[in-house]
């Protein structure tokens, strides 16, 4: 368990067990030299899956979509110089969609700093303010007071990637030589009388931190109480479900149902939000607002008197742009201290969870009682504009992007995990996914919205988990294809539903896509590349995908190991405009 051979691998390997008894399970470990004592440890611990991954960027989106998968933190860590700097992107994803990753940076010594002493950098404070925490850590010593300075640190790096809100810790760690595990036989003696039961018997193992915010639901100075006294006043509001990667997707679906039950208000439901996947909880889902907010003069008919928001705003320019020309009072359920009002509203937070909500109305509250016209008039559009949806995607034959969303919330098996790639894969999925009882779960990098580690992060969430599936364009892809090299260590399987209209589908939905130059130079971006030989390269299956019903056929069942690439190919400018044409007389005819 601890290793005595040297000072390096004794502070290495009490970090490694402390992180291990602390619950970690994974550690993604980058090449390099000064990391040796730390890649040394990890490698020998027998109960931590130690996984190489050759490029930096790489890994840190592969350990991001292990640590969503788990809801704690993975391990990651890499040499010094410019080797912690690629990890930037993730830091920032992680942090603003508050996934836990702590990240060890090995360094030289502080007398080896600033005399251009090779692969050296200033590597304190490398991300800014993103980080929950960061440190230095002392040079290693073989002394009692100084590990349990260690242990201590350690324990407190994986309290703050959790506590009070999940997100990166940043632990810079300085080795001097030896780096490798050379034998030093005056540690003989340190060794003889060290405490190893008693150094770690207090470590809390596996535990859940507890909660030190005081619900504001019980507490006497709560505004819960009166909200709920306005929310019930109303005969209309409307909730919002937005963006939503919750531990118990069932639990915060029965929640928000209750919720929308007893106040008998509509529930507008992102599709990114596990919500769709449990659409028999709800009888008063709204799937398709985006579509039915794009007939102004029903838009109109239904503005709201109360919005409540329960976490972050979904994607839908419409629908943000529909709440802005309202500006109505908006309630926002959220339990962290973060600002979820882009909008910059008549807005009031409500420092609580749905969850509590729920477990406070079951007992404090009564079912409102009001005419459900208001009500009634969200779920005859809701019903009249997914049937016309349902018939127009139906009978299309041709290979268009936005119709593989819609495919894939009806033909995928039950609780895959599917990952969302930004741009139009999570737009289209917005527009036509379907809800079902599938209890798909849908991931995402909403966080920052960059298609940076597209494939990595998906990789990460399917290692070691139900056969899964990514949805992504083929920039979003090519972005990230080093991810491919993590193939030999990745568990588990993958399909990659490639659409490739060789370029950015994104920009041609945008004005500039009137400005040609620059716009297919600068903007679009076309790469042409052969993607069957691409997976050649990385010996990743590959099949080209010409019609739906071989789709269909595809995607369930899913393979069980392996990766998998089914591209589709599509034409940009046609999509565009089938979308343009589309998107308003979905629901034109509901007034």
């Amino acid at each position: 368990m601890i290793d005595f051979r040297n000072i390096n691998t004794l502070w290495g390997s009490i970090l490694v067990e402390t992180f291990y008894r602390l619950g970690l399970t994974t550690a993604v470990i980058c090449p390099g030299s000064r990391s040796t004592p730390l890649t040394t440890a990890f490698a020998r611990h027998s109960h931590i899956e130690t996984i190489p991954i050759l490029d930096e960027r790489s890994a840190a989106f592969f350990a991001l979509g292990v640590s969503k998968k788990l809801g704690k933190p993975t391990v990651l860590v890499c040499t010094s110089g410019t080797a912690g700097a690629n990890f930037y992107p993730a830091v920032i994803e992680a942090k603003e969609s508050r996934v836990p990753l702590i990240i060890l940076t090995a360094d030289r010594p502080p007398q080896l700093r600033h005399c251009h002493a090779g692969q050296t950098i200033d590597q304190l404070k490398l991300y800014g303010n993103y980080p929950n925490w960061q440190a230095e850590l002392a040079l290693p010593e073989a002394e009692l007071a100084m590990l349990r300075y260690l242990r201590q640190n350690i324990i407190h790096a994986w309290e703050r990637a959790l506590f009070p809100v999940r997100g990166v810790v940043h632990l810079n760690l300085p080795f001097s030589e030896p780096l490798a595990p050379t034998p030093q036989p005056a540690l003989a003696s340190f060794k003889a009388k060290f405490p190893t039961q008693k150094f770690f018997s207090h470590i809390p193992t596996n535990s859940p931190l507890p909660s030190t915010r005081q619900s504001l639901i019980t507490s006497h100075q709560s505004p819960i109480p009166h909200s709920l006294k306005k929310w019930q006043s109303s005969p209309k509001g409307i909730i919002i479900a937005g963006l939503a990667q919750p531990d118990e997707p069932e639990t915060y679906c029965q929640a928000i149902a209750h919720l929308c039950q007893t106040l008998q208000f509509p529930v507008l439901a992102e599709a990114l939000s596990p919500l769709r996947n449990y659409a028999s909880l709800n009888p008063y889902l709204i799937s398709t607002y985006d579509l039915i907010l794009r007939n102004t003069a029903f838009a109109q008919k239904l503005t709201p008197e109360i919005v409540i928001q329960v976490g972050e705003l979904p994607t839908s320019k419409q629908l943000r742009s529909w709440l802005e020309t309202i500006g109505a009072r908006q309630w926002i359920i959220e339990p962290t201290a973060e600002n979820f009002d882009p909008l910059q509203g008549n807005t009031l937070h409500l420092r609580t969870s749905v969850e509590e909500l729920h477990t406070y109305l079951q007992t404090e509250v009564q079912t409102s009682n009001f005419s459900p016209n208001y009500l009634k008039q969200w779920l005859e559009a809701e019903n009249n504009v997914r049937q016309t949806v349902k018939n127009t995607l139906e009978s299309l034959t041709v290979l268009y992007e936005g119709k593989v969303s819609w495919l894939l919330s009806q033909y995928l098996p039950p609780n895959t995990p599917l990952f969302i790639a930004n741009s139009m894969s999570v737009r289209n999925v917005e527009f036509f996914w379907q809800p079902n009882d599938s209890n798909v779960i849908p991931y995402f990098n909403r966080g920052a919205n960059g298609i940076d580690g597209t494939l990595s992060t998906a990789l990460g969430i399917a290692h070691r988990h139900q056969s899964s599936v990514l949805l992504t364009g083929d920039l979003a892809l090519l972005h990230d294809t080093n991810g491919f090299l993590a193939r030999n260590q990745f568990q588990g399987h993958l399909t990659i539903i490639l659409i490739n209209n060789n370029g950015g589908g994104i920009f041609e939905v945008l004005p500039i896509a009137n400005f040609d130059p620059p716009f297919e130079k600068y903007f679009a971006t076309p790469q042409s590349i052969n993607f069957a030989k691409l997976c050649a390269t990385y010996k990743i299956e590959y099949q080209l995908v010409n019609n739906w019903q071989q789709l269909q056929l595809l995607i369930n069942p899913l393979p069980q190991q392996g990766i998998r690439l089914l591209e589709l190919k599509t034409n940009r400018q046609e999509d565009a405009l089938w979308l343009q044409n589309n998107l308003p007389k979905f629901a034109e005819n509901i007034i």
